[in-house]
């Protein structure tokens, strides 16, 4: 029995393998456990072993190519067309071991383990800037059921509580004013770990150099370049520029047929988290680069005069991710005189 190829199904406890000869026959179909899966590979020839870059892909990748197997992750939407009818396990480990043979198929590289930490830590990060915002949601609807309306903003809120509990005659009862008083806390404590993370992020980004080429693009801090970098790593898997800002769901969403181009809304495809920080990140460089003497000035000022302002950081940010790429890929920081018209 030569089997040539190898989806594997990943799942929490159990995993499906579908083994293919050189001919693209199924030669093999084995339920094992996660344990028991990386003992069994060890004892196969080196072949290629494809599967759905989900959750504990990577690790199990970077052990299988210990063992001196090829592997090959691809996205699980890519995987689906290659699933017959009657969906299942096997059914969809044999998807993954058909797909990985596809010439035209596009895999996704195996990330390191520094990466996955840094991903890791974006991930916690994002979890407590969350918690901190339905934190403070709450404090307001607290303080409106009792009459009392609070100015947009974190500072103003901050304010309106120290008022209400450091000060006297509050009205509140002394129970809603012991549960402010917690909340409050909690809420400082949000913000020394946020605190700690970005400090974190910043110190990493100065440390690594492909971090700091991005850190000379405008809109791009520590945050981004960090993030990009744990993403992306040099981008050696996008062939261009626009590669990098499709992957990110930044460009339109086509539907052309006949040879008619209809183009609607960004795709939102890709890393959410990314693309939300890149984003954020055009947002507060627009005024700054809009009122610059450059082509991506003039662009911008162009560009405003004919769309609507969020239209224009979008397509800022999709700007900001070929900049990106164009960096990472020549290994030089961004020259803002370079840019000059």
């Amino acid at each position: 029995m030569a089997i040539a190829t190898i989806g594997i199904d990943l799942g929490k406890n159990s995993c499906s393998l579908a083994g293919l000869d050189a001919t693209g026959a199924v030669v093999l179909r084995r339920r094992l456990s996660r344990g028991k899966l990386v003992e069994f590979l060890s004892h196969l020839p080196p072949c290629v072993v494809g599967m759905e870059a989900c959750c504990g892909a990577h690790h199990l990748g970077r052990v299988f190519v210990a063992q001196g197997h090829e592997v090959r992750l691809m996205a699980p939407e890519y995987v689906q067309p290659y699933v017959k009818a009657q969906k299942n396990d096997d059914r969809d480990a044999e998807a993954i071991a058909e797909a990985a043979t596809r010439p035209t198929m596009r895999f996704v590289s195996l990330k390191a383990e520094a990466q996955l930490d840094q991903q890791t830590l974006h991930r916690a990060r994002s979890r407590l800037v969350n918690s901190r915002t339905r934190l403070m949601n709450q404090l307001r609807a607290i303080l409106l059921e009792r009459g009392i309306t609070v100015a947009k903003g974190r500072r103003a809120l901050a304010l309106a509580l120290g008022d209400l509990l450091d000060g006297e005659g509050s009205g509140l009862s002394p129970r809603m004013c012991e549960l402010l008083g917690a909340m409050r806390e909690e809420w400082a404590e949000l913000d020394v770990r946020i605190a700690a993370l970005d400090r974190e992020f910043v110190e990493t980004a100065r440390a690594s150099a492909p971090a700091r080429r991005l850190a000379t693009i405008s809109g791009i801090g520590a945050l981004n370049a960090t993030a990009l970098t744990a993403a992306v790593g040099e981008a050696e898997d996008f062939a261009s520029a626009r590669d990098l800002a499709a992957w990110l769901g930044l460009v339109p969403r086509q539907t052309t047929t006949g040879g008619k181009a209809r183009l609607g809304g960004i795709t939102k495809r890709g890393n959410v988290y990314l693309r939300t920080l890149l984003i954020h990140g055009a947002r507060a460089a627009l005024p700054g680069l809009s009122r610059g003497e450059t082509r991506l000035g003039a662009w911008l000022r162009g560009l405003l005069e004919r769309a609507h302002p969020n239209v224009v950081v979008v397509a800022l940010a999709a700007k900001l991710a070929r900049i990106a790429w164009a960096v990472l890929r020549s290994g030089a920081d961004y020259d803002r005189r370079a840019a000059r018209a």
